[in-house]
C-alpha cells in the first residue's frame, strides 16, 4: 500500500502510521506496507540465527566483527528505509548508537521478498543502497526458494551468485560459513501462486 501526499513525506508521517504497518520514505514518498507474513518472518529469523552466532558473537570459531540487526531504521539522506536485516562491520561502527535509527549506511543488507514488497525492494531501495555505498546486498524469495547475492560496483549492483532450493551457499560478505538454504524455506516444496 502506498500513501501519496502532495508535499514530500516527513518523519512525522511515519510516526503517525498504525503499529501494524511498516513505513518508509523513498524519494519523498511515504510507502506503507503490512507487517511481514509468517513465511517472511521465519526466513528472516532463521537467517539471523545462522549469521549472528559466527559473525556478531564469534561463536563456533566464526570471525566475529559485525553487528547484525533485524529491521533497523536507516536515515540515509532524505530517505528512510527499513531493510529486513542489515549488518555493520564493527571497525566502521564500534558501538551501536542509543537512538531509534542509524545514519551510517550498513555494509550489508538483506531483503526478504514478498509479493507486496518485491518491486519496492528491487526498484526503489536497491538504488538508494548503492548510492549510499552499501557494499553487499542479498535478495531472498521464500516463495520461489531463491537467494541472490550482490556486490556494489561503483554505483550499480553486480550479481555474484544465485542459489535455490536446498543448496549450500557461501555468500559475500559472510562466505566464511556455508548457509543451508533448505533451512530458510518454511515449506519443503516451492509455493506456487501468490
Amino acid at each position: 500500500m502506498r500513501v501519496m501526499a502532495g508535499a514530500p513525506a516527513t518523519y512525522g508521517d511515519l510516526l503517525a502510521l498504525p503499529e501494524n504497518v511498516l513505513g518508509q520514505i523513498l524519494g519523498g514518498e511515504l510507502i506503507a506496507t503490512p507487517r511481514p507474513a509468517n513465511r517472511h518472518s521465519l526466513t528472516a529469523s532463521t537467517l539471523t540465527a545462522e549469521l549472528v552466532g559466527p559473525f556478531s558473537l564469534g561463536r563456533g570459531g566464526g570471525p566475529g566483527g559485525w553487528w547484525i540487526l533485524d529491521e533497523p531504521e536507516l536515515h540515509l539522506g532524505k530517505d528512510i528505509l527499513v531493510p529486513d536485516l542489515a549488518g555493520w562491520r564493527r571497525d566502521r561502527l564500534p558501538e551501536v548508537p542509543d537512538e531509534p535509527f542509524f545514519t551510517l549506511a550498513p555494509d550489508w543488507i538483506c531483503e526478504i521478498l514478498s509479493p507486496s514488497t518485491a518491486g519496492i525492494d528491487r526498484v526503489r531501495k536497491m538504488p538508494i543502497f548503492a548510492r549510499e555505498r552499501v557494499g553487499h546486498a542479498w535478495l531472498i524469495d521464500p516463495a520461489a526458494m531463491t537467494f541472490e547475492v550482490f556486490r556494489r560496483e561503483g554505483d550499480r549492483w553486480l550479481l555474484l551468485a544465485a542459489f535455490g532450493g536446498d543448496e549450500l551457499a557461501r555468500a559475500e560478505p559472510f562466505e566464511a560459513i556455508e548457509l543451508p538454504l533448505g533451512s530458510l524455506w518454511p515449506s519443503a516444496s516451492p509455493v506456487t501462486g501468490r
